[in-house]
């Protein structure tokens, strides 16, 4: 075999052996004309492949893929057996119309009253509204659609005349927004369900633009900005969503999510958008999405015997202590008032995970994006982007069935984790929001450490399909939001959303107003 490294059967692994190793990425922090110019060099011919192929090495991602017999067969999508059905949950029936999914998921939620909240008074304390207040609001004719359409067109236009310009939105047009609201007032009119969505959601959310929006996470991209904004984020499990009409929706690690203020809104978003495709339904056999019941009884006695996963080494290994010190607490208080229990895991293999799924979202991406480059298009994406899919393109076939291979290992690793325990947690991202250096602002950097930081708990969930949320608990020093991941079971939203809102519950505290919160409901 030469120099290859032969693996160990997964089913033969003793975890009670495994030893964490923190991630040390290889790679240049650049910005500004350095950053250009890099990206011209990575870009041309030869010399480009030369620099890929040194950080490759360097990072040692060919070492563990082509330099490596992986006894495991590959796993191109994931692979999920049987689960044991939920506790205290109400079924919602993936063929009927998504208004009817959200007024069973109504049902499902705690008493709230809308109106004790509607007050004029411009000294009370700084809250986001909820997805019930806009209805409230809406029926009982305090606001319509179109008053709520012109406050959100002048907020948006406060952020893109700043200097530099904050702009949430890639395209935007008022009449158009003046439009959609002037029809959303006239089906109010008529006790229909608005909707709409928008990029940037996690600013525009915790902007208080609006309660809830949509993302796509293939790499934490509803999870990561959700956690460094302070709101709630929603990766279900793969399949659960139709990815039909997305930029990668034959990807294998990608699923749309709802990114909101609370936990409540969240389950109403999710309601209303699950549904797999006809040919998930198929492959994955899903099974049948659920809510939790927060008015039964037994919802809290779920909470009293869910046992949570906690891989110390992995969960401490943040940035700043603030994080895990804030997470820490939370499982305290957790056990205090519900009985949670945390038991410690080990979870084998975490480098391998990240470049399994690195190989992966990047060969699927650079698929999705091929023939918009090959059109001369790629000038027109981000230099991050543009060094992103210059390293992807030097990934292999026999990488990416490498990675599979990888995926069916790790899977197996995660399923006898599940055994012992319901939920894995960890803090969402391994710092906080950080910041942007001036020689940034127009032409944008890369920093992989900085991106190492921010991906390290979450690219799990993506690369074996698992449902995982995240849930604000709280600041750091700094005054920056902290959020905390949970990661479930296949098919266990509810379980996860349970947890969330008892986290959210515990952690109730008066939130920090946003530097730029628009209170768009009332108009202030």
């Amino acid at each position: 075999m030469g120099n290859k490294r032969v693996m160990i059967p997964a089913s033969e692994i003793d975890l009670t052996a495994v030893k964490y190793i923190p991630e040390n990425i290889q790679a240049p922090h650049l910005t500004g004309f350095w950053f250009k110019f890099f990206v011209k060099l990575i870009e041309a011919p030869g010399i480009g492949s030369l620099i890929m192929n040194r950080l490759k090495n360097e990072n040692k991602i060919d070492e563990k893929l082509k330099y490596t017999v992986i006894p495991e067969g590959p796993m191109f999508k994931p692979e999920f057996p049987p689960q044991e059905p939920e506790p205290a949950v109400v079924s919602l029936e993936e063929d009927v119309k998504p208004e009817d999914r959200v007024e069973l998921a109504l049902k499902c939620l705690p008493d709230y009253d809308p109106a004790s909240n509607w007050s004029d008074d411009s000294t009370a304390s700084f809250r986001y509204w909820k997805i019930r207040d806009y209805a409230y609001a809406y029926r009982s004719k305090f606001r319509t659609p179109s008053m709520v359409a012109a406050r959100f067109i002048s907020a948006i236009e406060e952020f893109n005349n700043k200097n530099p310009a904050a702009p949430l939105l890639i395209s935007f047009d008022p009449d158009e927004v003046r439009k959609q609201a002037a029809a959303s007032t006239q089906r109010f009119e008529q006790d229909r369900y608005t909707g709409g969505s928008s990029s940037g959601p996690a600013a525009i959310v915790a902007s208080g633009l609006c309660s809830a929006a949509l993302g796509t996470d293939g790499g934490g991209s509803v999870r990561i900005p959700s956690s460094l904004c302070g709101v709630v984020g929603l990766k279900s499990t793969y399949g659960r969503t139709d990815m039909n009409g997305s930029l990668c929706d034959d990807g294998t690690v990608e699923i749309i999510g709802p990114i909101a203020t609370t936990v409540e809104d969240t389950i109403l978003v999710y309601a209303a958008i699950l549904g797999s495709s006809p040919v998930d339904r198929i492959s994955l056999s899903p099974s049948f999405p659920c809510v939790p019941n927060f008015p039964s009884q037994e919802s809290s006695q779920c909470l009293e015997s869910l046992c949570l996963g906690k891989y110390t080494e992995w969960f401490n290994d943040v940035f700043s202590t603030d994080i895990s010190d804030k997470c820490e607490n939370v499982l305290s208080r957790l056990s205090e008032k519900h009985g949670c229990k945390t038991v410690e895991i080990v979870i084998p293999e975490l480098h391998e995970m990240r470049i399994a799924h690195i190989v992966s979202i990047g060969s699927e991406s650079l698929c999705a994006l091929n023939s918009d480059c090959n059109d001369g298009k790629e000038g027109r994406l981000t230099y991050d982007t543009r060094t992103n899919l210059a390293f992807f393109r030097t990934f292999t076939a026999a990488d990416y069935v490498a990675a599979q291979r990888l995926r069916r290992r790790l899977m197996y690793f995660h399923l006898e984790i599940f055994k012992k325990v319901d939920i894995i947690v960890t803090p969402t991202t391994g710092m906080t929001a950080p910041r942007i250096p001036p020689s940034a602002l127009k032409v944008g950097e890369t920093d992989l450490q900085v991106s190492g930081n921010l991906m390290r708990f979450i690219i799990t969930a993506n690369l074996l399909g698992l449902p995982a949320v995240t849930v604000p608990v709280g600041y750091d020093k700094q005054g920056l939001p902290i959020g905390m991941q949970l990661i479930g079971r296949p098919w266990c939203e509810a379980s996860i959303l349970r947890l969330a809102a008892a986290i959210e519950e515990t952690c109730a505290e008066p939130k920090k107003k946003p530097l730029q919160y628009y209170d768009i409901l009332k108009g202030n």
